[in-house]
């Protein structure tokens, strides 16, 4: 849980920063004109890659400076350390990391490309880029005692990045989004609903970042993509979904309540969900105005609501009519 819910929430600020720049990716060389003077093409291409240097100066320093006031600088440090949490929450932080690293990366190619890079530039440059910011984040946890620089987190900020750039270089799209979406849970029983609070916060927004129980991660795969004869929806995806529900705790669902009394809940049963979904990539939906296409590259990182088959590890089997 810890610092990946703000590392979620800083990749959605960088992507509401890229959606205005997208919608210029058709032709990145367009000129401004000012009341003075008409820039030349090298001049503007040279801005651009000025601009979009200061803005990952400043986005991603000022994102970093934001987490350490706001997160690490409530608990105390220590000197550098690694810690193992391979294990905690049955792999949803893990996944999450990946998320995050994904579009950060695809953020920053888009603005590179923006810029006027080439592709493949605009890819590595993006890639690198998103796996760095975390990185920085896990060197952040290794000074805190309260947690510990995590090689499986390294190992999934890579893979989330590499999942991108690879897509970037080979195919030259993104064949296969890595997508997000969430429901809000209830809890009918009080003392669970009490430790939800306690560990998932009150409101929807702490729900949708801190709630494990609630959160599903996606690969969307564009159909049309991988069959181009076909005569296939464009905008038609298939998704796979991994979830995990009945976490009240990192290892196990055991607690101490508000008295310092010990809870152990082994009646709850903990379990991994996979999904099978039908999607929608929106960026495949086309028009000619910039501000559906800003919102379709923002709606694009998230998993469209619709029917589902869900199938957990205890063997149970159920079909969602409209899941989130």
């Amino acid at each position: 849980m810890k610092k990946c819910s703000l590392i979620i929430l800083f990749c959605a600020g960088l992507h509401e920063l890229t959606f205005s720049q997208d919608t210029l990716l058709a032709n990145p060389l367009v000129i401004r004109h000012s009341n003075m003077h008409r820039m030349s093409d090298s001049l503007a291409r040279k801005n651009r890659v000025y601009l979009i240097t200061a803005i990952n100066i400043v986005g991603y320093g000022g994102s970093l400076l934001a987490l350490n006031q706001a997160w690490y600088a409530n608990y105390p440090r220590s000197s550098f350390h690694f810690f193992n949490d391979n294990g905690e929450w049955m792999q949803m932080d893990k996944v999450g990391h990946g998320w995050a690293a994904y579009n950060a990366g695809k953020s920053s190619a888009a603005m590179w490309r923006w810029a006027g890079l080439s592709q493949k530039k605009a890819a590595l440059i993006g890639g690198l880029s998103g796996a760095a910011y975390l990185t920085v984040v896990e060197i952040l946890d290794g000074f805190s005692s309260q947690w510990g620089f995590s090689w499986g987190d390294m190992m999934v900020n890579v893979l989330g990045s590499g999942l991108f750039t690879s897509q970037e270089l080979g195919w030259k799209e993104q064949r296969i989004q890595y997508k997000f979406s969430f429901h809000r849970n209830t809890y009918d029983d009080p003392l669970l609903d009490g430790r939800a609070d306690q560990l998932f916060g009150k409101s929807w927004y702490e729900r949708m970042l801190k709630d494990y129980n609630a959160q599903t991660y996606w690969f969307s795969a564009n159909l049309k993509s991988f069959f181009k004869e076909s005569r296939l929806p464009a905008w038609l995806n298939v998704a796979v979904g991994y979830g995990a529900d009945g976490m009240f705790g990192g290892y196990e669902n055991k607690w101490m309540d508000g008295s310092g009394n010990e809870v152990t809940r082994y009646d709850i049963h903990r379990k991994r969900q996979f999904y099978l979904a039908p999607d929608i990539d929106f960026t495949k939906i086309k028009t000619n105005k910039k501000w559906l296409k800003t919102a379709f590259y923002f709606l694009n990182t998230f998993k469209c609501p619709a029917p589902a088959l869900m199938m957990d590890s205890k063997g149970k089997v159920k079909a969602y009519a409209l899941y989130f």
